[in-house]
């Protein structure tokens, strides 16, 4: 479990993120260097290091020659340990696993995803997540250096930086912060009979025995693809997620919406049908109904195409098979009916299209552009750009570790988490490569 956190620990924790600051912004430096520059004892200095190279944070970095010095050996230097381990973020969504870790520079270091059932339980869900973060970086990620976890999650989370029990005030509110499955029902642990949120930040807190941050799965997607994707830049942004589920994520003047109880980006609740099938959140005819992974398979089979998943679907389109092609673009007006009207209320200057029906390429994108064209308001039609996710499976995982680093400011109007330190610095320059590699 996470050790208490009284002042001295605060203290403490703040001493050691101004050493490593210090080794990320100047390189390996010597003890000596490090002593001018961040001022404290040398006492203490050189306790806080310890610390930091026996939990694998700081390694020696090699012996320079600091000038004229007497006799005796050269300065060791120390540096930043990249297979060290400092944020990882997972995205449980309905049926698979994506994780994603930085190193203590704040580099990306793998992602890595794997399918599972959508009944398996809490418990085998957290081992498969500890397996994957195992093989990342090669499998020399060292785990002891974790400040925290940030994990996605299917359905409303009331609150990121609360407590173990999810909500404010340390209790799940099942009205709330239940998860509604795509397939009906209310998705819990099975034994236990807890929420999600509560079972999942509980089970990963008891693994891992660091703070775990929770949020909608897509929404951190939508946050991964506005830091480092397809919506990059943008201070109006809507991100929508076609997958088992449909949901999405809106920034608004340069900060990610939540909604009161995170309620924001249900997307996929808004009615496009009235007289269509039932939803499994109660209502009628919901986009989900009609563009959801399994909505859109079981009418391509409907109308006799052959498709076990999305990849056959996406070969038939690639084909031009007249059947996919039809459908898709059904959907796709469907979908764009629904954009458009989010655009008018909200006035997005990028759309960002994600999820696995995504890959079906320009026959779904193209039918949701020409919908948007007829139904934008002329005013602002040319302003909103649609675009296709670029960080795949990964971005929720992505948005899981933004997340927990808060340096973002999209996430200024977010919950930092109380046990979360302050100032953490920025992603390297060099994440976005990374992030490509591994996802």
């Amino acid at each position: 479990m996470s050790p208490p956190r009284g002042p001295l620990s605060q203290l403490r924790r703040g001493h050691e993120e101004l050493v490593l600051g210090l080794l990320r912004k100047h390189g390996p430096l010597s003890r000596g260097e490090l002593g001018k520059l961040c001022r404290l004892s040398r006492t203490t200095l050189y306790d806080i290091l310890a610390e930091l190279v026996a939990t694998g944070a700081v390694v020696p970095a090699g012996q320079q020659d600091d000038g004229p010095r007497g006799r005796g050996r050269p300065a060791e230097t120390l540096a930043l340990n990249p297979g060290a381990g400092q944020a990882i973020g997972i995205d449980f969504a309905r049926r698979a696993l994506h994780v994603a870790a930085v190193n203590l520079a704040h580099e990306i270091v793998g992602a890595a995803s794997e399918p599972h059932d959508a009944d398996l339980p809490w418990e085998r869900r957290v081992d498969l997540a500890e397996r994957l973060i195992g093989r990342l970086g090669g499998g020399d990620l060292r785990l002891g250096a974790l400040s925290a976890i940030g994990a996605g999650v299917v359905g409303p989370i009331s609150d990121p930086g609360g407590g173990p029990d999810g909500g404010p005030d340390g209790g799940p509110d099942s009205d709330i912060e239940s998860n509604i499955e795509s397939d009906g029902g209310i998705e819990s642990d099975g034994e236990a009979g807890e929420p999600l949120p509560h079972r999942a930040q509980v089970l990963l807190r008891e693994r891992f025995g660091v703070p775990v941050l929770l949020d909608n799965n897509t929404r951190l997607a939508a946050l991964g693809e506005a830091i480092w994707g397809a919506a990059a830049g943008g201070r109006d942004a809507l991100y929508l997620r076609l997958s088992h589920g449909v949901g999405g994520g809106l920034v608004i003047d340069g900060s990610l919406h939540r909604g009161a109880y995170g309620l924001s980006g249900e997307f996929g609740h808004i009615v496009v049908d009235p007289g269509g099938r039932p939803c499994s959140c109660g209502g009628t005819g919901c986009l989900e109904t009609v563009a959801s992974v399994r909505a859109v398979l079981d009418a391509y089979r409907d109308r006799g195409g052959h498709a076990d998943d999305v990849r056959d679907l996406v070969e038939a389109a690639g084909r031009a098979e007249p059947g996919a092609l039809a459908l898709l673009a059904e959907v796709g007006a469907d979908i764009g009916a629904v954009l458009a009207a989010l655009c008018n209320a909200v006035g997005p200057g990028v759309i960002v299209i994600g999820g696995e029906l995504a890959e079906t390429g320009a026959a779904l994108l193209e039918p949701i552009g020409r919908t948007l064209d007829a139904r934008v308001m002329p005013i602002s039609r040319h302003r909103v750009s649609l675009r296709r996710a670029t960080l795949g499976e990964a971005a929720g995982a992505l948005g899981g570790i933004a997340l927990v680093l808060h340096e973002s400011p999209l996430l200024s109007r977010y919950p930092a988490g109380p046990d979360l330190a302050a100032g953490v610095p920025p992603l390297s320059p060099r994440h976005h490569n990374l992030v490509k590699e591994g996802s």
